[in-house]
């Protein structure tokens, strides 16, 4: 009796350290994304790349629309290479789609202050932190509630794409508002989801790709969610 409940301990010890590790590698990962992101926005922001990006009278450029339509193409094709291709191949896709990420992005360095921004990236990463902390320790199922946000999320693209063309003001901070509350629950959704789709039997390929996988998903609901939060509390110029 006393070898079996040892034996249990042991196992339950090394599942937690194979946890925590994997957890570590899929933050590394999406730091490390973010990270690009942050550099690439500002070399475009700050050389004359910027200008490549709006037409003499203002509007965007076919490459500005280009760019800003990228990474919605390259993490759409995330999943075929996810299925077909090697663990470089998807660890490399991630990187360009951080890259290009950071190139639609450069625009806000010209729209909001450099000190509002910095507030707003704290804001976020506090809440990113708070909210994925819990979905991490909660022992709540979150899925029916993730699954009621992909929706959401959906219903949130969609108006988006329409209000490029439509350029209305309320319709934005609408947006934004209830982006908010859907990257915030979609941040402890995503978290108990990786949680829960470990598995220590899973060979070093399939964990990698789990591991870039999970970085994707933070990665998106962080982002999402400074912008949102960015559009709402950021000084403009």
């Amino acid at each position: 009796m006393l070898e079996r409940n040892y034996t249990s301990a042991v196992e339950k010890n090394e599942v937690d350290e194979g946890l925590r590790s994997y957890f570590i590698s899929v933050y590394n990962h999406m730091s490390g994304g973010l990270l690009l992101t942050a550099l690439t926005a500002w070399i475009v922001a700050n050389t004359s790349l910027i200008g490549l990006m709006f037409t003499p009278q203002g509007g965007m450029s076919a490459l500005g629309w280009l760019f800003l339509l990228a990474p919605l193409i390259v993490v759409f094709g995330f999943g075929w290479v996810l299925s077909r291709g090697t663990l470089a191949q998807v660890r490399g896709v991630f990187i360009l789609y951080s890259a290009l990420m950071g190139v639609s992005m450069a625009p806000i360095f010209l729209v909001y202050t450099g000190a509002s921004m910095a507030r707003v990236f704290l804001i976020t990463a506090g809440t990113f932190g708070a909210m994925s902390l819990y979905g991490y320790t909660t022992k709540r199922d979150l899925t029916s509630i993730g699954a009621f946000l992909r929706m959401g999320l959906w219903g949130i693209i969609i108006a988006m794409l329409v209000n490029l063309f439509l350029k209305s003001g309320p319709l934005d901070f609408a947006l934004s508002v209830v982006s908010v509350f859907v990257f915030v629950g979609l941040t402890a959704y995503d978290t108990q989801k990786i949680r829960e789709i470990y598995m220590s039997s899973d060979g070093q390929d399939a964990q990698g790709r789990k591991v870039v996988v999970g970085a994707l998903s933070l990665y998106l609901d962080f982002i999402n969610l400074f912008m949102s939060l960015l559009r709402l509390m950021g000084d403009r110029r």
